[in-house]
């Protein structure tokens, strides 16, 4: 056994442990399960939305595009920042509405918004297509880490296969609570070993962050700086846009504000996230250090770039440490995923059918959907080709289709319809599918000025969403006014 096992083994450990732990003295019916019983604290909730927020892609994703990309990798930087000052003014209502009508999910907002629960199934067959590509990206990068930290005593296969039954087990025993116990192990370690790797490496290979910077661009003059076409300004700007909308609109992330105690509870949380966000900067300074110690790495390799350097650079135990801490930074997000996926399945696709279950059937049908959701995430983890790949880079732009909608929704005065929200939804999302599926591009249109073609795609769905929206809700209003009439 090498040295790095036994710490990847102990945080696999531990997570099962502190998942099974979080149930004690708890009766886990469908309000404790799926929001905790809306009563976490500050803390719980901020350590809950940076377990689910800072996952394996901001561990390798992170790291990884800035090795192969450089400055367009700030986008990730900049959009959650960004979220977090929009959710200061827009959690709150939805938190008061969340519990003043006991709701469980993203899609029960939207049926007891607009009254429509077939726009609730809308809505759940939107979270749930995007959420299965999210959950294989954790299992995908959990078996990279496991693997590679491992020095291949564990193959990526068993790994994915073990770290999906030990999530599988916790969630089923205690929902939210057991994501929110292993939540608390695996910052306390992203904040130590990130800060750290992010600061030795620079300072180890090129004696700081100004020598590696300088070395970088005269090696690979302005790879620190945005292109003038592709990934350029004007890409940045339309991509921070689209993830800043819909960062919150993500089902996991959306049904943690329900866990909340408060509505002061939320609003302290967007006060203090952005300051999390620095430790993406400790990320990059990794990814920009591995450009010239490991260089060679391309396509989807460019997520090793972290770990290809620490093997270099480390002992195997160490190179354990940051392994575990990886394992963790799969395990968390991918236990709310799991759980939210579940939800949506049994509370608002069963339910739409069987109205008349009650919440005891409901939570007992989702705690059994955890098992096969796991499955089908691994199935497509192991199996799945290019559909998946395409299906994920959607997955953004597909949860945004939400937003204006339920941003309408929190006005006094709602001038969206049902039958809008819903057209403006599908409208939205058929956008996203048709180009990405496709391969079409704004590129492609070589009569467009060079700064639209660059536009993030998402943002054009997101127009077009709009659009639909508006006119199908104006048209309903028209034809719906003199039959009011009439009635007078």
């Amino acid at each position: 056994m090498n040295g790095a096992l036994p710490f990847i083994v102990g945080a696999a450990l531990l997570a099962l442990v502190l998942g099974f732990v979080a149930r004690r003295g708890k009766n886990m019916n469908l309000e404790q399960w799926t929001v905790g019983g809306r009563g976490f604290g500050a803390i719980f909730v901020f350590l809950l939305l940076a377990g689910e927020i800072y996952t394996t892609f901001t561990f390798l994703g992170g790291s990884g595009y800035a090795y192969g990309k450089g400055a367009p990798a700030f986008y990730i930087l900049c959009y959650g920042t960004l979220a977090y000052v929009l959710s200061y003014i827009m959690l709150p209502p939805i938190w008061r509405y969340a519990k003043d009508n006991r709701l469980y999910s993203q899609s029960d907002f939207f049926v007891r918004k607009y009254e429509s629960p077939t726009l609730g199934v809308i809505v759940a067959l939107v979270d749930i297509v995007a959420l299965i590509p999210y959950l294989v990206l954790q299992f995908k990068g959990l078996g990279i880490i496991v693997e590679v930290a491992g020095y291949g005593a564990i193959s990526s296969t068993l790994a994915i296969w073990i770290g999906a039954v030990i999530v599988a087990a916790y969630v089923m025993v205690s929902g939210v609570h057991g994501s929110a116990w292993t939540s608390v192990a695996k910052d306390i370690m992203i904040l130590c070993v990130v800060i750290f790797l992010g600061l030795y490496l620079p300072y180890h290979y090129y004696g700081g962050l100004g020598p590696m910077f300088e070395a970088i661009e005269k090696a690979k003059p302005n790879f620190t700086v945005l292109p003038s076409r592709g990934e350029s300004l004007w890409w940045f700007a339309s991509t921070v846009l689209l993830t800043a909308l819909g960062f919150f609109m993500w089902p996991h992330t959306f049904g943690s504000i329900y866990t909340a105690r408060s509505a002061r509870v939320i609003r302290k949380n967007a006060i203090l996230l952005p300051l999390y966000q620095l430790i993406l900067l400790f990320v990059f300074f990794v990814g920009f250090a591995a450009t010239l110690q490991v260089p060679g790495l391309t396509g989807s390799d460019i997520d090793l770039a972290l770990f290809k350097l620490s093997v270099k650079t480390f002992d195997p135990w160490f190179v354990g440490v940051i392994g575990a801490t990886g394992v963790l930074t799969a395990l968390v997000p991918g236990s709310m995923i799991m759980m939210t996926a579940a939800t949506l399945i049994a509370n608002n696709l069963y339910r739409a059918v069987k109205p008349q279950a009650d919440d005891r059937q409901v939570s007992r049908l989702a705690k059994f959907l955890v098992p096969l959701v796991a499955l089908v995430a691994v199935f497509f983890t192991l199996k799945g080709g290019e559909t998946i790949v395409a299906l994920l880079l959607m997955g953004y732009s597909f949860v945004t289709q939400l937003f204006p909608s339920l941003v309408l929704s929190l006005a006094q005065r709602n001038i969206a319809t049902r039958e809008g929200a819903a057209a403006g939804i599908i409208a939205g999302v058929a956008t996203v599918a048709s180009l990405s599926l496709t391969g079409a591009s704004l590129h492609k249109l070589s009569w467009l000025p060079g700064e639209i073609q660059d536009l993030n795609i998402g943002i054009v769905a997101l127009a077009v969403n709009f659009i639909v929206l508006i006119a199908v809700s104006l048209a309903m209003r028209s034809a719906a006014a003199p039959t009011h009439a009439a009635a007078e």
